[in-house]
């Protein structure tokens, strides 16, 4: 599998994880959205400082677009492959549905606990 097929699978597997699964809906706030866009913007400056550099480097047939710096377009934001921003993005997701959803079950446990003591004392 591709690596730019790879990067579409990790997205539409982290959102459904966020709607259909765990049910967290983390992507319909602003929070999420405010939160993501200064994650977005330092991918964008690390990726740059990589791949700008040489250090690390694409294969053009594995990825969208071509060597060359592109600010929007031909398959590249700054440095960075969509592919990297797509993989950021399901990462960060995928993060924050999982710590969303560990919260509300934590909270969850805790309020029955709670009833449960005041009941048994």
């Amino acid at each position: 599998m591709s690596y730019t097929a790879l990067a579409a699978l990790g997205v539409v597997a982290a959102i459904v994880l966020d709607r259909w699964v765990a049910r967290t809906r983390v992507t319909s706030t602003s929070d999420w959205w405010s939160a993501y866009a200064i994650i977005v913007f330092f991918q964008l400056l690390t990726n740059g400082w990589l791949t700008g550099r040489g250090i690390v480097r694409y294969d053009p047939d594995t990825i969208l677009g071509s060597e060359d710096v592109v600010l929007v377009g031909d398959g590249r934001i700054l440095f960075a492959p969509v592919e990297d921003l797509a993989f950021g993005f399901a990462l960060v997701l995928t993060s924050c549905v999982a710590w969303t959803w560990l919260g509300r079950h934590r909270a969850a446990d805790s309020t029955v606990d709670s009833a449960v003591d005041r009941a048994t004392s």
